[in-house]
């Protein structure tokens, strides 16, 4: 059987180290009692860390998990047709989460929201909405890997890319926005809208007012749109706070008046807050009403089902349990970061300061036995191979700098943390320790070489002595 050209096609991403990562690790996975030695899951940003909250939310609410409403079942109705739109209590639900993570500053309006089936149906949904195949995209690096299927895969969109470096934080700047608009129109590709997540995947950190105010200058004047991936936006655990797109948008009225705030568009999962990545849950939330038309349409290929919807809806209205969890849910992120922080920071390794996420970019330049993305593979394979942590290299998230690495903290338990700590201080002491006898041998060899040579100069420059004698 032959394979159309789309399902053929390359452009996947299957094949990069992010994902191979992965299939190493399903090939041998840690595990405390049945495999010690096996690999330790660290490229996987799930939240695992308040399961406990959710699951006696659930127990002190039998009805809701039972799908029973006033005692009687309503599990025949959940389980018919549902209108693709979604459950008017679920979005109203969805929309208040979204304010409250937002500590209010802004609000939603649940008409202008469209369920997906997680952020990936989301971005590829809004994609297909936005922008024509051979058209692009403009992303800061480093970025999450798996935009290269979202984005590209079925779409036929371009990724060009807003280089950003470790000179300045990784921060996004004018001058990268505009190389990368430049560098698109010599490849002949038509820049559809920029594209950036907030907080960011893999860094950890917070876009900045300025950089959201850049931003929307840039696509101001080029009459382009701008997709803010927020999915990790109710995980950020220390200063400053998160400052949401459309936040900036509602500050600025004048701006809200003008066509612009129709081209700046939202992108929202519970994957990562809520920590619910099986239940499939994303939303676009959008003010132009024909990409809300045109992605309602499309989300039919993608629709959140019926129970999933009623028992969230039930969960995120209980404001009470909402709120703590949020706080709860900071608060313990902030201490699981400072752990892997503080840990790696003894063994010599720092990370990039950050305030959000699930993961630290980690700086390994310094292990690299050159400054090139061949080594950093090679760092990769050992880390993964020999240690048995699987992380993410930086090339797999485009970054331009060879040997920074993405690693994740929250989906584990602490004991494995530790674990996967004392595991990168062992290996960083050994390699430390066979460096330093390398080195050291290596200047016994300098040192040797140079007694040769200074041996063999003064026995040259004696006989050269005696030759000149003779030759007078």
């Amino acid at each position: 059987m032959t394979l159309s050209r789309k399902a053929a096609c390359n452009t996947h991403g299957q094949d990069s180290s992010y994902f191979l990562g992965w299939q190493e690790y399903e090939k041998n996975p840690y595990d405390e009692s049945n495999n010690p030695n096996g690999i330790i899951q660290m490229g996987l940003a799930e939240n695992q860390l308040c399961f406990d909250l959710l699951e006696s939310w659930l127990a002190e609410n039998p009805d809701v998990a039972g799908f029973r409403n006033g005692g009687e079942s309503i599990f025949r109705e959940l389980a018919l047709f549902q209108d693709y739109h979604g459950l008017p209590a679920f979005k109203n639900a969805m929309v208040q989460f979204m304010a409250e993570i937002r500590g209010n500053k802004v609000s939603f309006d649940s008409d202008k929201l469209v369920l997906t089936a997680g952020a990936t149906s989301a971005n590829e949904t809004l994609i297909f909405c936005l922008a024509d195949p051979g058209e692009a995209f403009l992303l800061p690096t480093p970025y999450y890997p798996g935009f290269d299927r979202d984005l590209k895969w079925r779409t036929g969109v371009e990724i060009v890319p807003i280089q950003c470096t470790s000179s300045n934080g990784f921060r996004i700047t004018a001058p990268a926005l505009e190389a990368a608009y430049q560098l698109a129109q010599k490849r002949n590709l038509k820049v559809k809208g920029v594209l950036v997540t907030n907080p960011s995947n893999p860094l950890g950190i917070t876009l900045t007012r300025h950089e959201l105010t850049l931003l929307l200058n840039f696509v101001d004047a080029k009459g382009i749109h701008l997709i803010s991936d927020e999915i990790y936006s109710g995980t950020v655990f220390n200063s400053p706070s998160f400052v949401s797109i459309m936040e900036v948008l509602v500050d600025r009225s004048h701006v809200m008046k003008s066509e612009l705030r129709n081209r700046v568009h939202i992108v929202y999962s519970l994957s990562k807050d809520l920590g619910l990545p099986g239940f499939r849950v994303g939303a676009i939330y959008s003010n132009d009403p024909m990409v809300v038309a045109a992605a309602t349409k499309m989300s039919s290929f993608g629709l959140v089902s019926s129970q999933t919807q009623y028992l969230l809806s039930a969960m995120l209205s209980d404001k009470e349990f909402a709120k703590n969890y949020i706080v709860e849910n900071r608060k313990r992120l902030k201490t699981r970061h400072a752990m892997l922080v503080r840990g790696l920071r003894k063994t010599g390794i720092p990370c990039l300061e950050s305030n959000a996420g699930l993961f630290c970019w980690v700086d390994m330049r310094h292990l690299l036995t050159s400054n090139t993305f061949e080594a950093e593979m090679d760092l990769w394979k050992k880390i993964v191979y020999d240690v048995g942590l699987n992380i993410s290299p930086g090339s797999s998230c485009h970054c331009v700098e060879p040997g920074w690495f993405r690693v994740c903290f929250a989906n584990m338990s602490e004991d494995t943390l530790d674990l996967a700590i004392q595991r990168i201080a062992s290996f960083v002491n050994n390699t430390t320790s066979s460096s330093e006898n390398i080195d050291g041998y290596s200047r016994h060899l300098s040192s040797k070489n140079s007694r040769r040579k200074s041996s063999l100069a003064n026995w040259v420059f004696r006989l050269s002595f005696h030759d000149r004698e003779r030759e007078r």
